[in-house]
Parts: C-alpha cells; structure tokens; sequence
C-alpha cells in the first residue's frame, strides 16, 4: 500500500554547476518544506544573471536576489504565492526588468511565455521553455544548459522531497501524468526544485511520482468501490497516514483524481459527490 512518501525521489544532487546560486526564502512550512527556492542563473564571464522564481515578498529575500545583480531576467514556474508575491517588489529593485511568466497575470514588462520549446533570452545560457502543466495549469520548467552541463528547473513539478499535489480545479491529474511521463525523458539531468534540495536525476524522479501518482489512483479506485462517496471519505481512507492539518492540500489531489478517474470510465466515477 502507498504510504505519505516524504524521502526524496531520487538521489540528492552532489553539487550544483558554478553558474547555480540558490537562495532559499525563510518560508518554511508543511507545503513550502524548507521554504522557496529562488534559483539565480549566471553564464561563466557574463555580466547579467537570470532568476527564476522570486519567492514570497520577504524584503529581506528580495534584497538578497537583487544583491546578485545586475539580472536581466525574471522566470517563473507557476503563479502560487510563495512563488509570486515577491515578483513587483523585485521588478522594482531591479529597475523594470522583465518577468516572464506563462500566466499573463504574473507577467510584468514582458512577453508571457508560450509553446513548447522555445528558446528565452539567457544572457549566455541556453534556456528552453518545457510546458508542464498539472499542478497548476500554468506550471513551467525550464531545460538550461552552458557547455556540457544541463539543469532543469522543476518548481512544484517535481519537488526536492516528496511529492507535490495536483491543486484541483487549475490543476488536472491527466496533465501532470503527460507532463511527468516528458520529464522523464529527461536522464541523467539534474533538477532544481521550487522546494527542497536538488536531485541528481529529473528522469528517475519522474518515473518515481508516475509510479506513486498511479498507485495512489489504485487506492482511490479501491475506496470508491468500498463506499466512499465524497472526497473527504476518500482522504480519510487513502491519506489515513497523513497528518489531518495536510488533509485540505491531499483533498485537492482526490478531486483531481476523481476527475480523472470519471473520465477513463466514460463518467462512472463522475457521479461520486465532492463536497
């Protein structure tokens, strides 16, 4: 049986490039772990840096971020608020540059990011735009890469420990089972969490969460067959092992899950009330 998985999903990274700076914010907590992980990006030679999540709007976080400038560019890998808050605070301390996200309602001065694949300017690096939507419809992660060394940004996609929730109704099971099942190909790259440390290898950590996401859907299958008949029976049965002040995030999942599994039985498991 599934249990609460708090380990990391694969192996810690040994270290990061030179050109990866992590400043961790102090918003520690149950769904932060040890709080955000701002990522500053910084070609070898190259004057201006990219940051990727800003965080919460700590000044003390946000004065730490621009300390590392000049910075050229803001990225961000999905719009939740320990992620965001901090973003037109730190557009201001760094004179108007730009943020880019894929959301237009977190973007500033800036295009907002779309398609798969595309190339962002980053100041001597080589960063791709990697669509993964899932845990919000709007999740990001970004391939970067100078010389022979790659990373890839995963936000909340994957995380450092643990797993993620799929935060229903703007985020969608199937989503994150495709988006999972592309990071996966990703081997033997490292992964740069929104929370946690870094892992070694995105691939492994992806095969682990489609691994654990489809068990759970197992478990959740088996409750409903049993009797469970909202989303509050079910996490009362399939998170029976996590801490009760965790069962409102684990019940975002089960609505997603249950949408999900109404939709691989033609409607069957629709009918299941989720209040």
């Amino acid at each position: 049986m599934t249990g609460h998985f708090t380990a990391p999903a694969a192996a810690l990274a040994d270290g990061l490039p030179g050109w990866v700076t992590l400043l961790r914010a102090p918003n520690p907590g149950p769904m932060t772990l040890d709080g955000t992980n701002t990522w500053v990006l910084r070609a070898p030679g190259r004057e201006h840096a990219v940051v990727v999540d800003p965080g919460p709007a700590d000044e003390g976080h946000l004065a730490a971020i621009a300390a590392q400038g000049p910075i050229g560019l803001v990225l961000i890998t999905h719009g939740h608020p320990d992620h965001t808050d901090g973003s037109r605070r730190l557009h201001e301390l760094l004179g108007g540059v730009p943020v880019r996200a894929a959301d237009p309602a977190h973007t500033i001065a800036g295009e907002t990011l779309t398609g798969p694949g595309g190339e962002l300017d980053g100041h001597g690096l080589g960063v791709r735009l990697v669509p993964t939507p899932g845990h919000t419809g709007d999740s990001v992660c970004f391939l970067v890469e100078h010389g022979d060394e790659r990373v890839v940004l995963t936000g909340d996609t994957i995380l450092g420990r643990g797993t993620t929730v799929v935060a229903h109704p703007d985020g969608h099971l199937g989503d994150y089972l495709a988006s999972l099942e592309l990071l996966s190909t990703y081997r033997g790259i490292p992964a740069l969490p929104g929370h946690g440390p870094a892992l070694a290898d995105c691939g492994v950590a992806a095969d682990f969460y489609l691994a654990h996401r489809r068990a759970r859907l197992d478990q959740v299958r088996a409750a409903v067959a049993a009797g469970a008949s909202t989303a509050a029976e079910v996490v009362a049965t399939v998170y029976a092992d996590v801490d009760r002040s965790l069962w409102w995030a684990a019940e975002w999942s089960v609505r997603a899950q249950l949408e999900y599994l109404g939709r691989e039985s033609g409607g069957g498991a629709a009918g299941l009330e989720q209040a």
